[in-house]
């Protein structure tokens, strides 16, 4: 069993606890009861986030924590790694290296190895239908063929999130159910697994926006608030997850009482001179409110770990993320990630675009690497240091 650790090197926050959340209709879209449970959150960052949640992913495998994941949320980038994760999840939890490999890492590199976002954008603006339609139509080519949420494991659950920008929540799509609390919900809905993580990493304003065309009928009675109208239910117009929650924090925190989290996602760099035109000074400002949310959800997580444990807001787990320094960690044996060759990875631009195989490689050793550190620091001091890099010539 498990030895858990509470985390250092933390910052302090206050925060309300999970219980005094409004009391909605929809026990299920609420979820607010924290249960005995470890649960993953696979954060945003295109391409670079997908490739280092690998990496921890074949970590967690090794150690057995995989197995006993009650959720895995994710968003954007994340919702990439883990739609495939979730769809071949049978034969990864059970299986070896060997399967781990073959249903779930060599897909995800394949993906990696083919540019999706500019040619999706050049044929949506040159042809008829929408930008994300491309995106979605790639992701089923490449990834999910036509798989939808029904196909989707039972347990763990795995939570694939997006932004109503209609109604400014969080829009959950999973296989029991889709929604949000103030819309409502849609029980077993058979939207396509492409659609969803194309929703979800719709990141603004090229790939954005993802609009569900829907029946209002098909919506629960009662399972919304005040915007369970016609309005919202027929039309449902969606961005990225990381709009709301970069981590996808948000329907794990509230729910399980051990949060791990995978966090790809990169950070605003200073300007001291930031270009004023419409278009670029539009792109500056969706990044500063990417890198708030995600300090914020950061700073939340933390002083949940750091919160005594007979407070209503602490959790137990681990939080390791690509601008980590691996030696803040201390935990004995790690393998050599020198903060410079790490950050460099960290500066990989968010993009849905191809990437050399060396530079997979090192994303994915990197991610296997920390998340190795943080679990043997914060989740359980007994587990053996691995052997080395999954691949060994790359390093970081």
């Amino acid at each position: 069993m498990a030895s858990y650790m509470r985390p250092v090197h933390c910052i302090h926050v206050f925060l309300k606890p999970a219980r005094s959340t409004p009391n909605h209709a929809n026990s299920r879209t609420l979820e607010r009861t924290v249960e005995n449970g470890m649960a993953l959150c696979l954060s945003g960052g295109g391409y670079r986030a997908m490739l280092f949640h690998v990496g921890a992913v074949w970590r967690l495998h090794e150690t057995g924590f995989l197995s006993q994941l009650k959720r895995v949320s994710s968003v954007s980038g994340g919702s990439i790694t883990a739609g495939v994760l979730a769809l071949n999840w049978e034969r990864i939890a059970a299986g070896d290296r060997t399967e781990l490999e073959k249903t779930f890492i060599e897909p995800l590199r394949e993906m990696a190895s083919t540019t999706i976002d500019v040619g999706s954008i050049l044929r949506g603006l040159a042809l008829p239908g929408r930008v994300s339609d491309k995106v979605t139509a790639a992701f089923a080519k490449h990834l999910f063929g036509k798989a939808t949420l029904q196909d989707l494991p039972g347990d763990p659950v795995f939570v694939i999130n997006a932004t109503n920008v209609q109604s400014g929540a969080l829009w959950r799509f999973r296989k029991a159910y889709m929604g949000d609390y103030l819309v409502g919900e849609i029980v077993n809905p058979e939207v396509s697994i492409a659609k969803a993580v194309t929703a979800s990493s719709a990141f603004p304003p090229f790939l954005s926006p993802v609009q569900l065309d829907l029946d209002s009928s098909a919506f629960t009675l009662g399972s919304g608030s005040f915007l369970h109208n016609e309005s919202y239910t027929k039309k449902v117009i969606l961005t990225d997850g990381g709009v709301y929650d970069n981590l996808g924090l948000e329907t794990v925190w509230k729910r399980y009482s051990t949060v791990l989290v995978s966090d790809g996602g990169g950070k605003m760099a200073s300007e001291g001179a930031p270009a004023s035109d419409w278009a670029r000074h539009s792109r500056r400002v969706l990044d500063l409110v990417d890198n708030q949310v995600r300090a914020l959800r950061k700073r939340q997580l933390i002083a949940s770990y750091k919160a005594a444990p007979s407070d209503a807001i602490h959790r137990d787990g681990t939080y390791w993320g690509i601008r980590s320094d691996i030696s803040n960690y201390g935990a004995p044996d790690a393998l050599p990630c020198p903060h410079a060759r790490t950050m460099a990875l960290a500066e990989t631009p968010t993009r849905l675009a191809a990437m050399s195989g060396e530079l997979q490689q090192r994303l994915i050793n990197w991610g296997y690497a920390v998340c190795d550190a943080a679990l043997r620091r914060h989740v359980n001091n007994n587990l053996p240091p691995p052997a080395g890099f999954p691949y060994l010539r790359a390093g970081v």
